[in-house]
């Protein structure tokens, strides 16, 4: 369904949606689970009678045989085209931890990892560093300077950094460094259009001064960088369906997306479900009448492919159920951005489960949520991007179309 008739439609009543994120949480079959996937591994007696009570379908992120990115994931999830509105992961880390980026700002996602003598690369992450540990990284980047531009270095959290570069002339055709994979040494800095020039040497020329200072640190003794994004505003959620959003999220890049959605951000004390939940409820207080929830684990787990982690990180969600139901949303939604199956290891195209509670729904076609069951509940399969319809509609916030 175009999103231009829905928001059209869009009404400023009605009633309030909660949108709970398990990032990556669909998978496939895990041989040491008998064959089944984490989902139906795990014990989810809260998810489980939602499911019997609600809808349950899949969504494609972004279409058929295509792997998403996180942004373009949870853009979908917000209602957003995200071949139309491909934003870069670079300028979602960015605004996720609060820098101000300016129109043309050109910013990149650093992942800071560990590589061998030959510098080929042993682990993307360098073991998952500690956030003080990425600071003191970070710190010692600051003073690269370039002619010409201003660099700014930011840390995220863990393995996470981000640098922006200022100036004129810059462009986003960039291909990222990293090659996704350990055993291969990070790629080399390439234009993938024209016009990119300018860009390509300042993001060279950073890389060969980051890499002298970098090169006698461990375990992270490298970095690769990825989703080279100008920065761009979005229309926001109040823009195009009249809506009052919050975000609860606990990763910046997350923070981030929902920035970009025009989300107002809710801190979470303490940095878990728990405080998470403490978040949603207090914007519900506030007269928020969408909250985005991210869960992140679900989906480091699957790209460490710690399938029992997996299981326990989805019985965790499950666990904070109740106390999401005590916020008093008038539909929830459950889903992720994309799979990430354990055996893989990586972000996959496989669709992903949604489960829609509240509303008048076709209920009892389901009784467990698991990507099995979705595959044929109620809701089929659907675009990412049209679960903002379901859900306003389910909320009674679309007019009828037409006479």
């Amino acid at each position: 369904m175009a999103t231009d008739l829905v928001s059209r439609l869009s009404l400023d009543h009605g009633g309030s949606i909660l949108l709970a994120v398990m990032d990556g949480v669909g998978d496939i079959p895990i041989p040491e689970f008998g064959g089944l996937t984490p989902l139906e591994k795990a014990k989810t007696p809260n998810l489980d009678k939602l499911t019997q009570s609600g809808a349950l379908g899949q969504q494609l992120p972004v279409g058929r045989g295509i792997t998403p990115g996180s942004g373009p994931g949870h853009l979908a999830l917000f209602g957003y085209d995200p071949v139309k509105y491909l934003v870069g992961r670079g300028a979602l880390a960015a605004l996720g931890i609060g820098f101000k980026l300016q129109h043309g700002d050109l910013a990149a996602r650093i992942n800071f990892c560990t590589l061998d003598d030959a510098g080929v690369i042993l682990d993307r992450r360098a073991g998952r560093i500690s956030t003080e540990l990425c600071t003191e990284l970070v710190e010692a980047l600051k003073p690269i300077t370039i002619p010409g531009v201003e660099v700014f270095v930011e840390p995220v959290k863990e393995h996470r950094a981000c640098v922006i570069f200022r100036g004129p002339g810059l462009s986003e055709s960039i291909h990222d460094t990293d090659p996704g994979l350990v055993g291969e040494k990070p790629l080399a800095v390439i234009a993938t259009a024209s016009g990119a020039e300018r860009a390509v040497e300042v993001v060279a020329e950073f890389i060969s001064k980051a890499s002298v200072i970098l090169r006698d640190k461990t375990p992270a003794n490298g970095l690769l960088l990825r989703g080279f994004a100008l920065h761009e505003d979005l229309p926001t959620l109040k823009d195009r369906f009249k809506l009052n959003p919050a975000a609860v999220a606990l990763y910046p890049m997350y923070r981030g997306v929902a920035s970009l959605a025009g989300m107002e951000q809710y801190q979470s004390e303490p940095a878990d479900l728990s405080g998470e939940i403490k978040a949603a409820k207090n914007a519900v207080k506030d007269g928020k009448d969408f909250v985005f929830l991210h869960h992140k684990y679900t989906d480091s787990s699957g790209e460490d492919g710690d399938h029992e982690r997996k299981a326990t990180e989805i019985e965790k969600f499950d666990s904070a159920i109740p106390g999401l139901l005590e916020c008093g949303f008038d539909v929830i939604c459950i889903t992720g951005d994309h799979s990430t199956p354990c055996p893989m290891k990586l972000h996959s195209w496989h669709p992903v489960p949604v489960l829609i509670y509240g509303g008048p729904q076709r209920t009892g076609w389901s009784t467990r949520f698991t990507e099995r069951e979705a595959a044929s509940g109620a809701l089929g399969t659907f675009q990412g991007h049209e679960l903002m319809s379901l859900l306003l509609a389910a909320a009674g916030r679309l007019a009828k179309f037409g006479a």
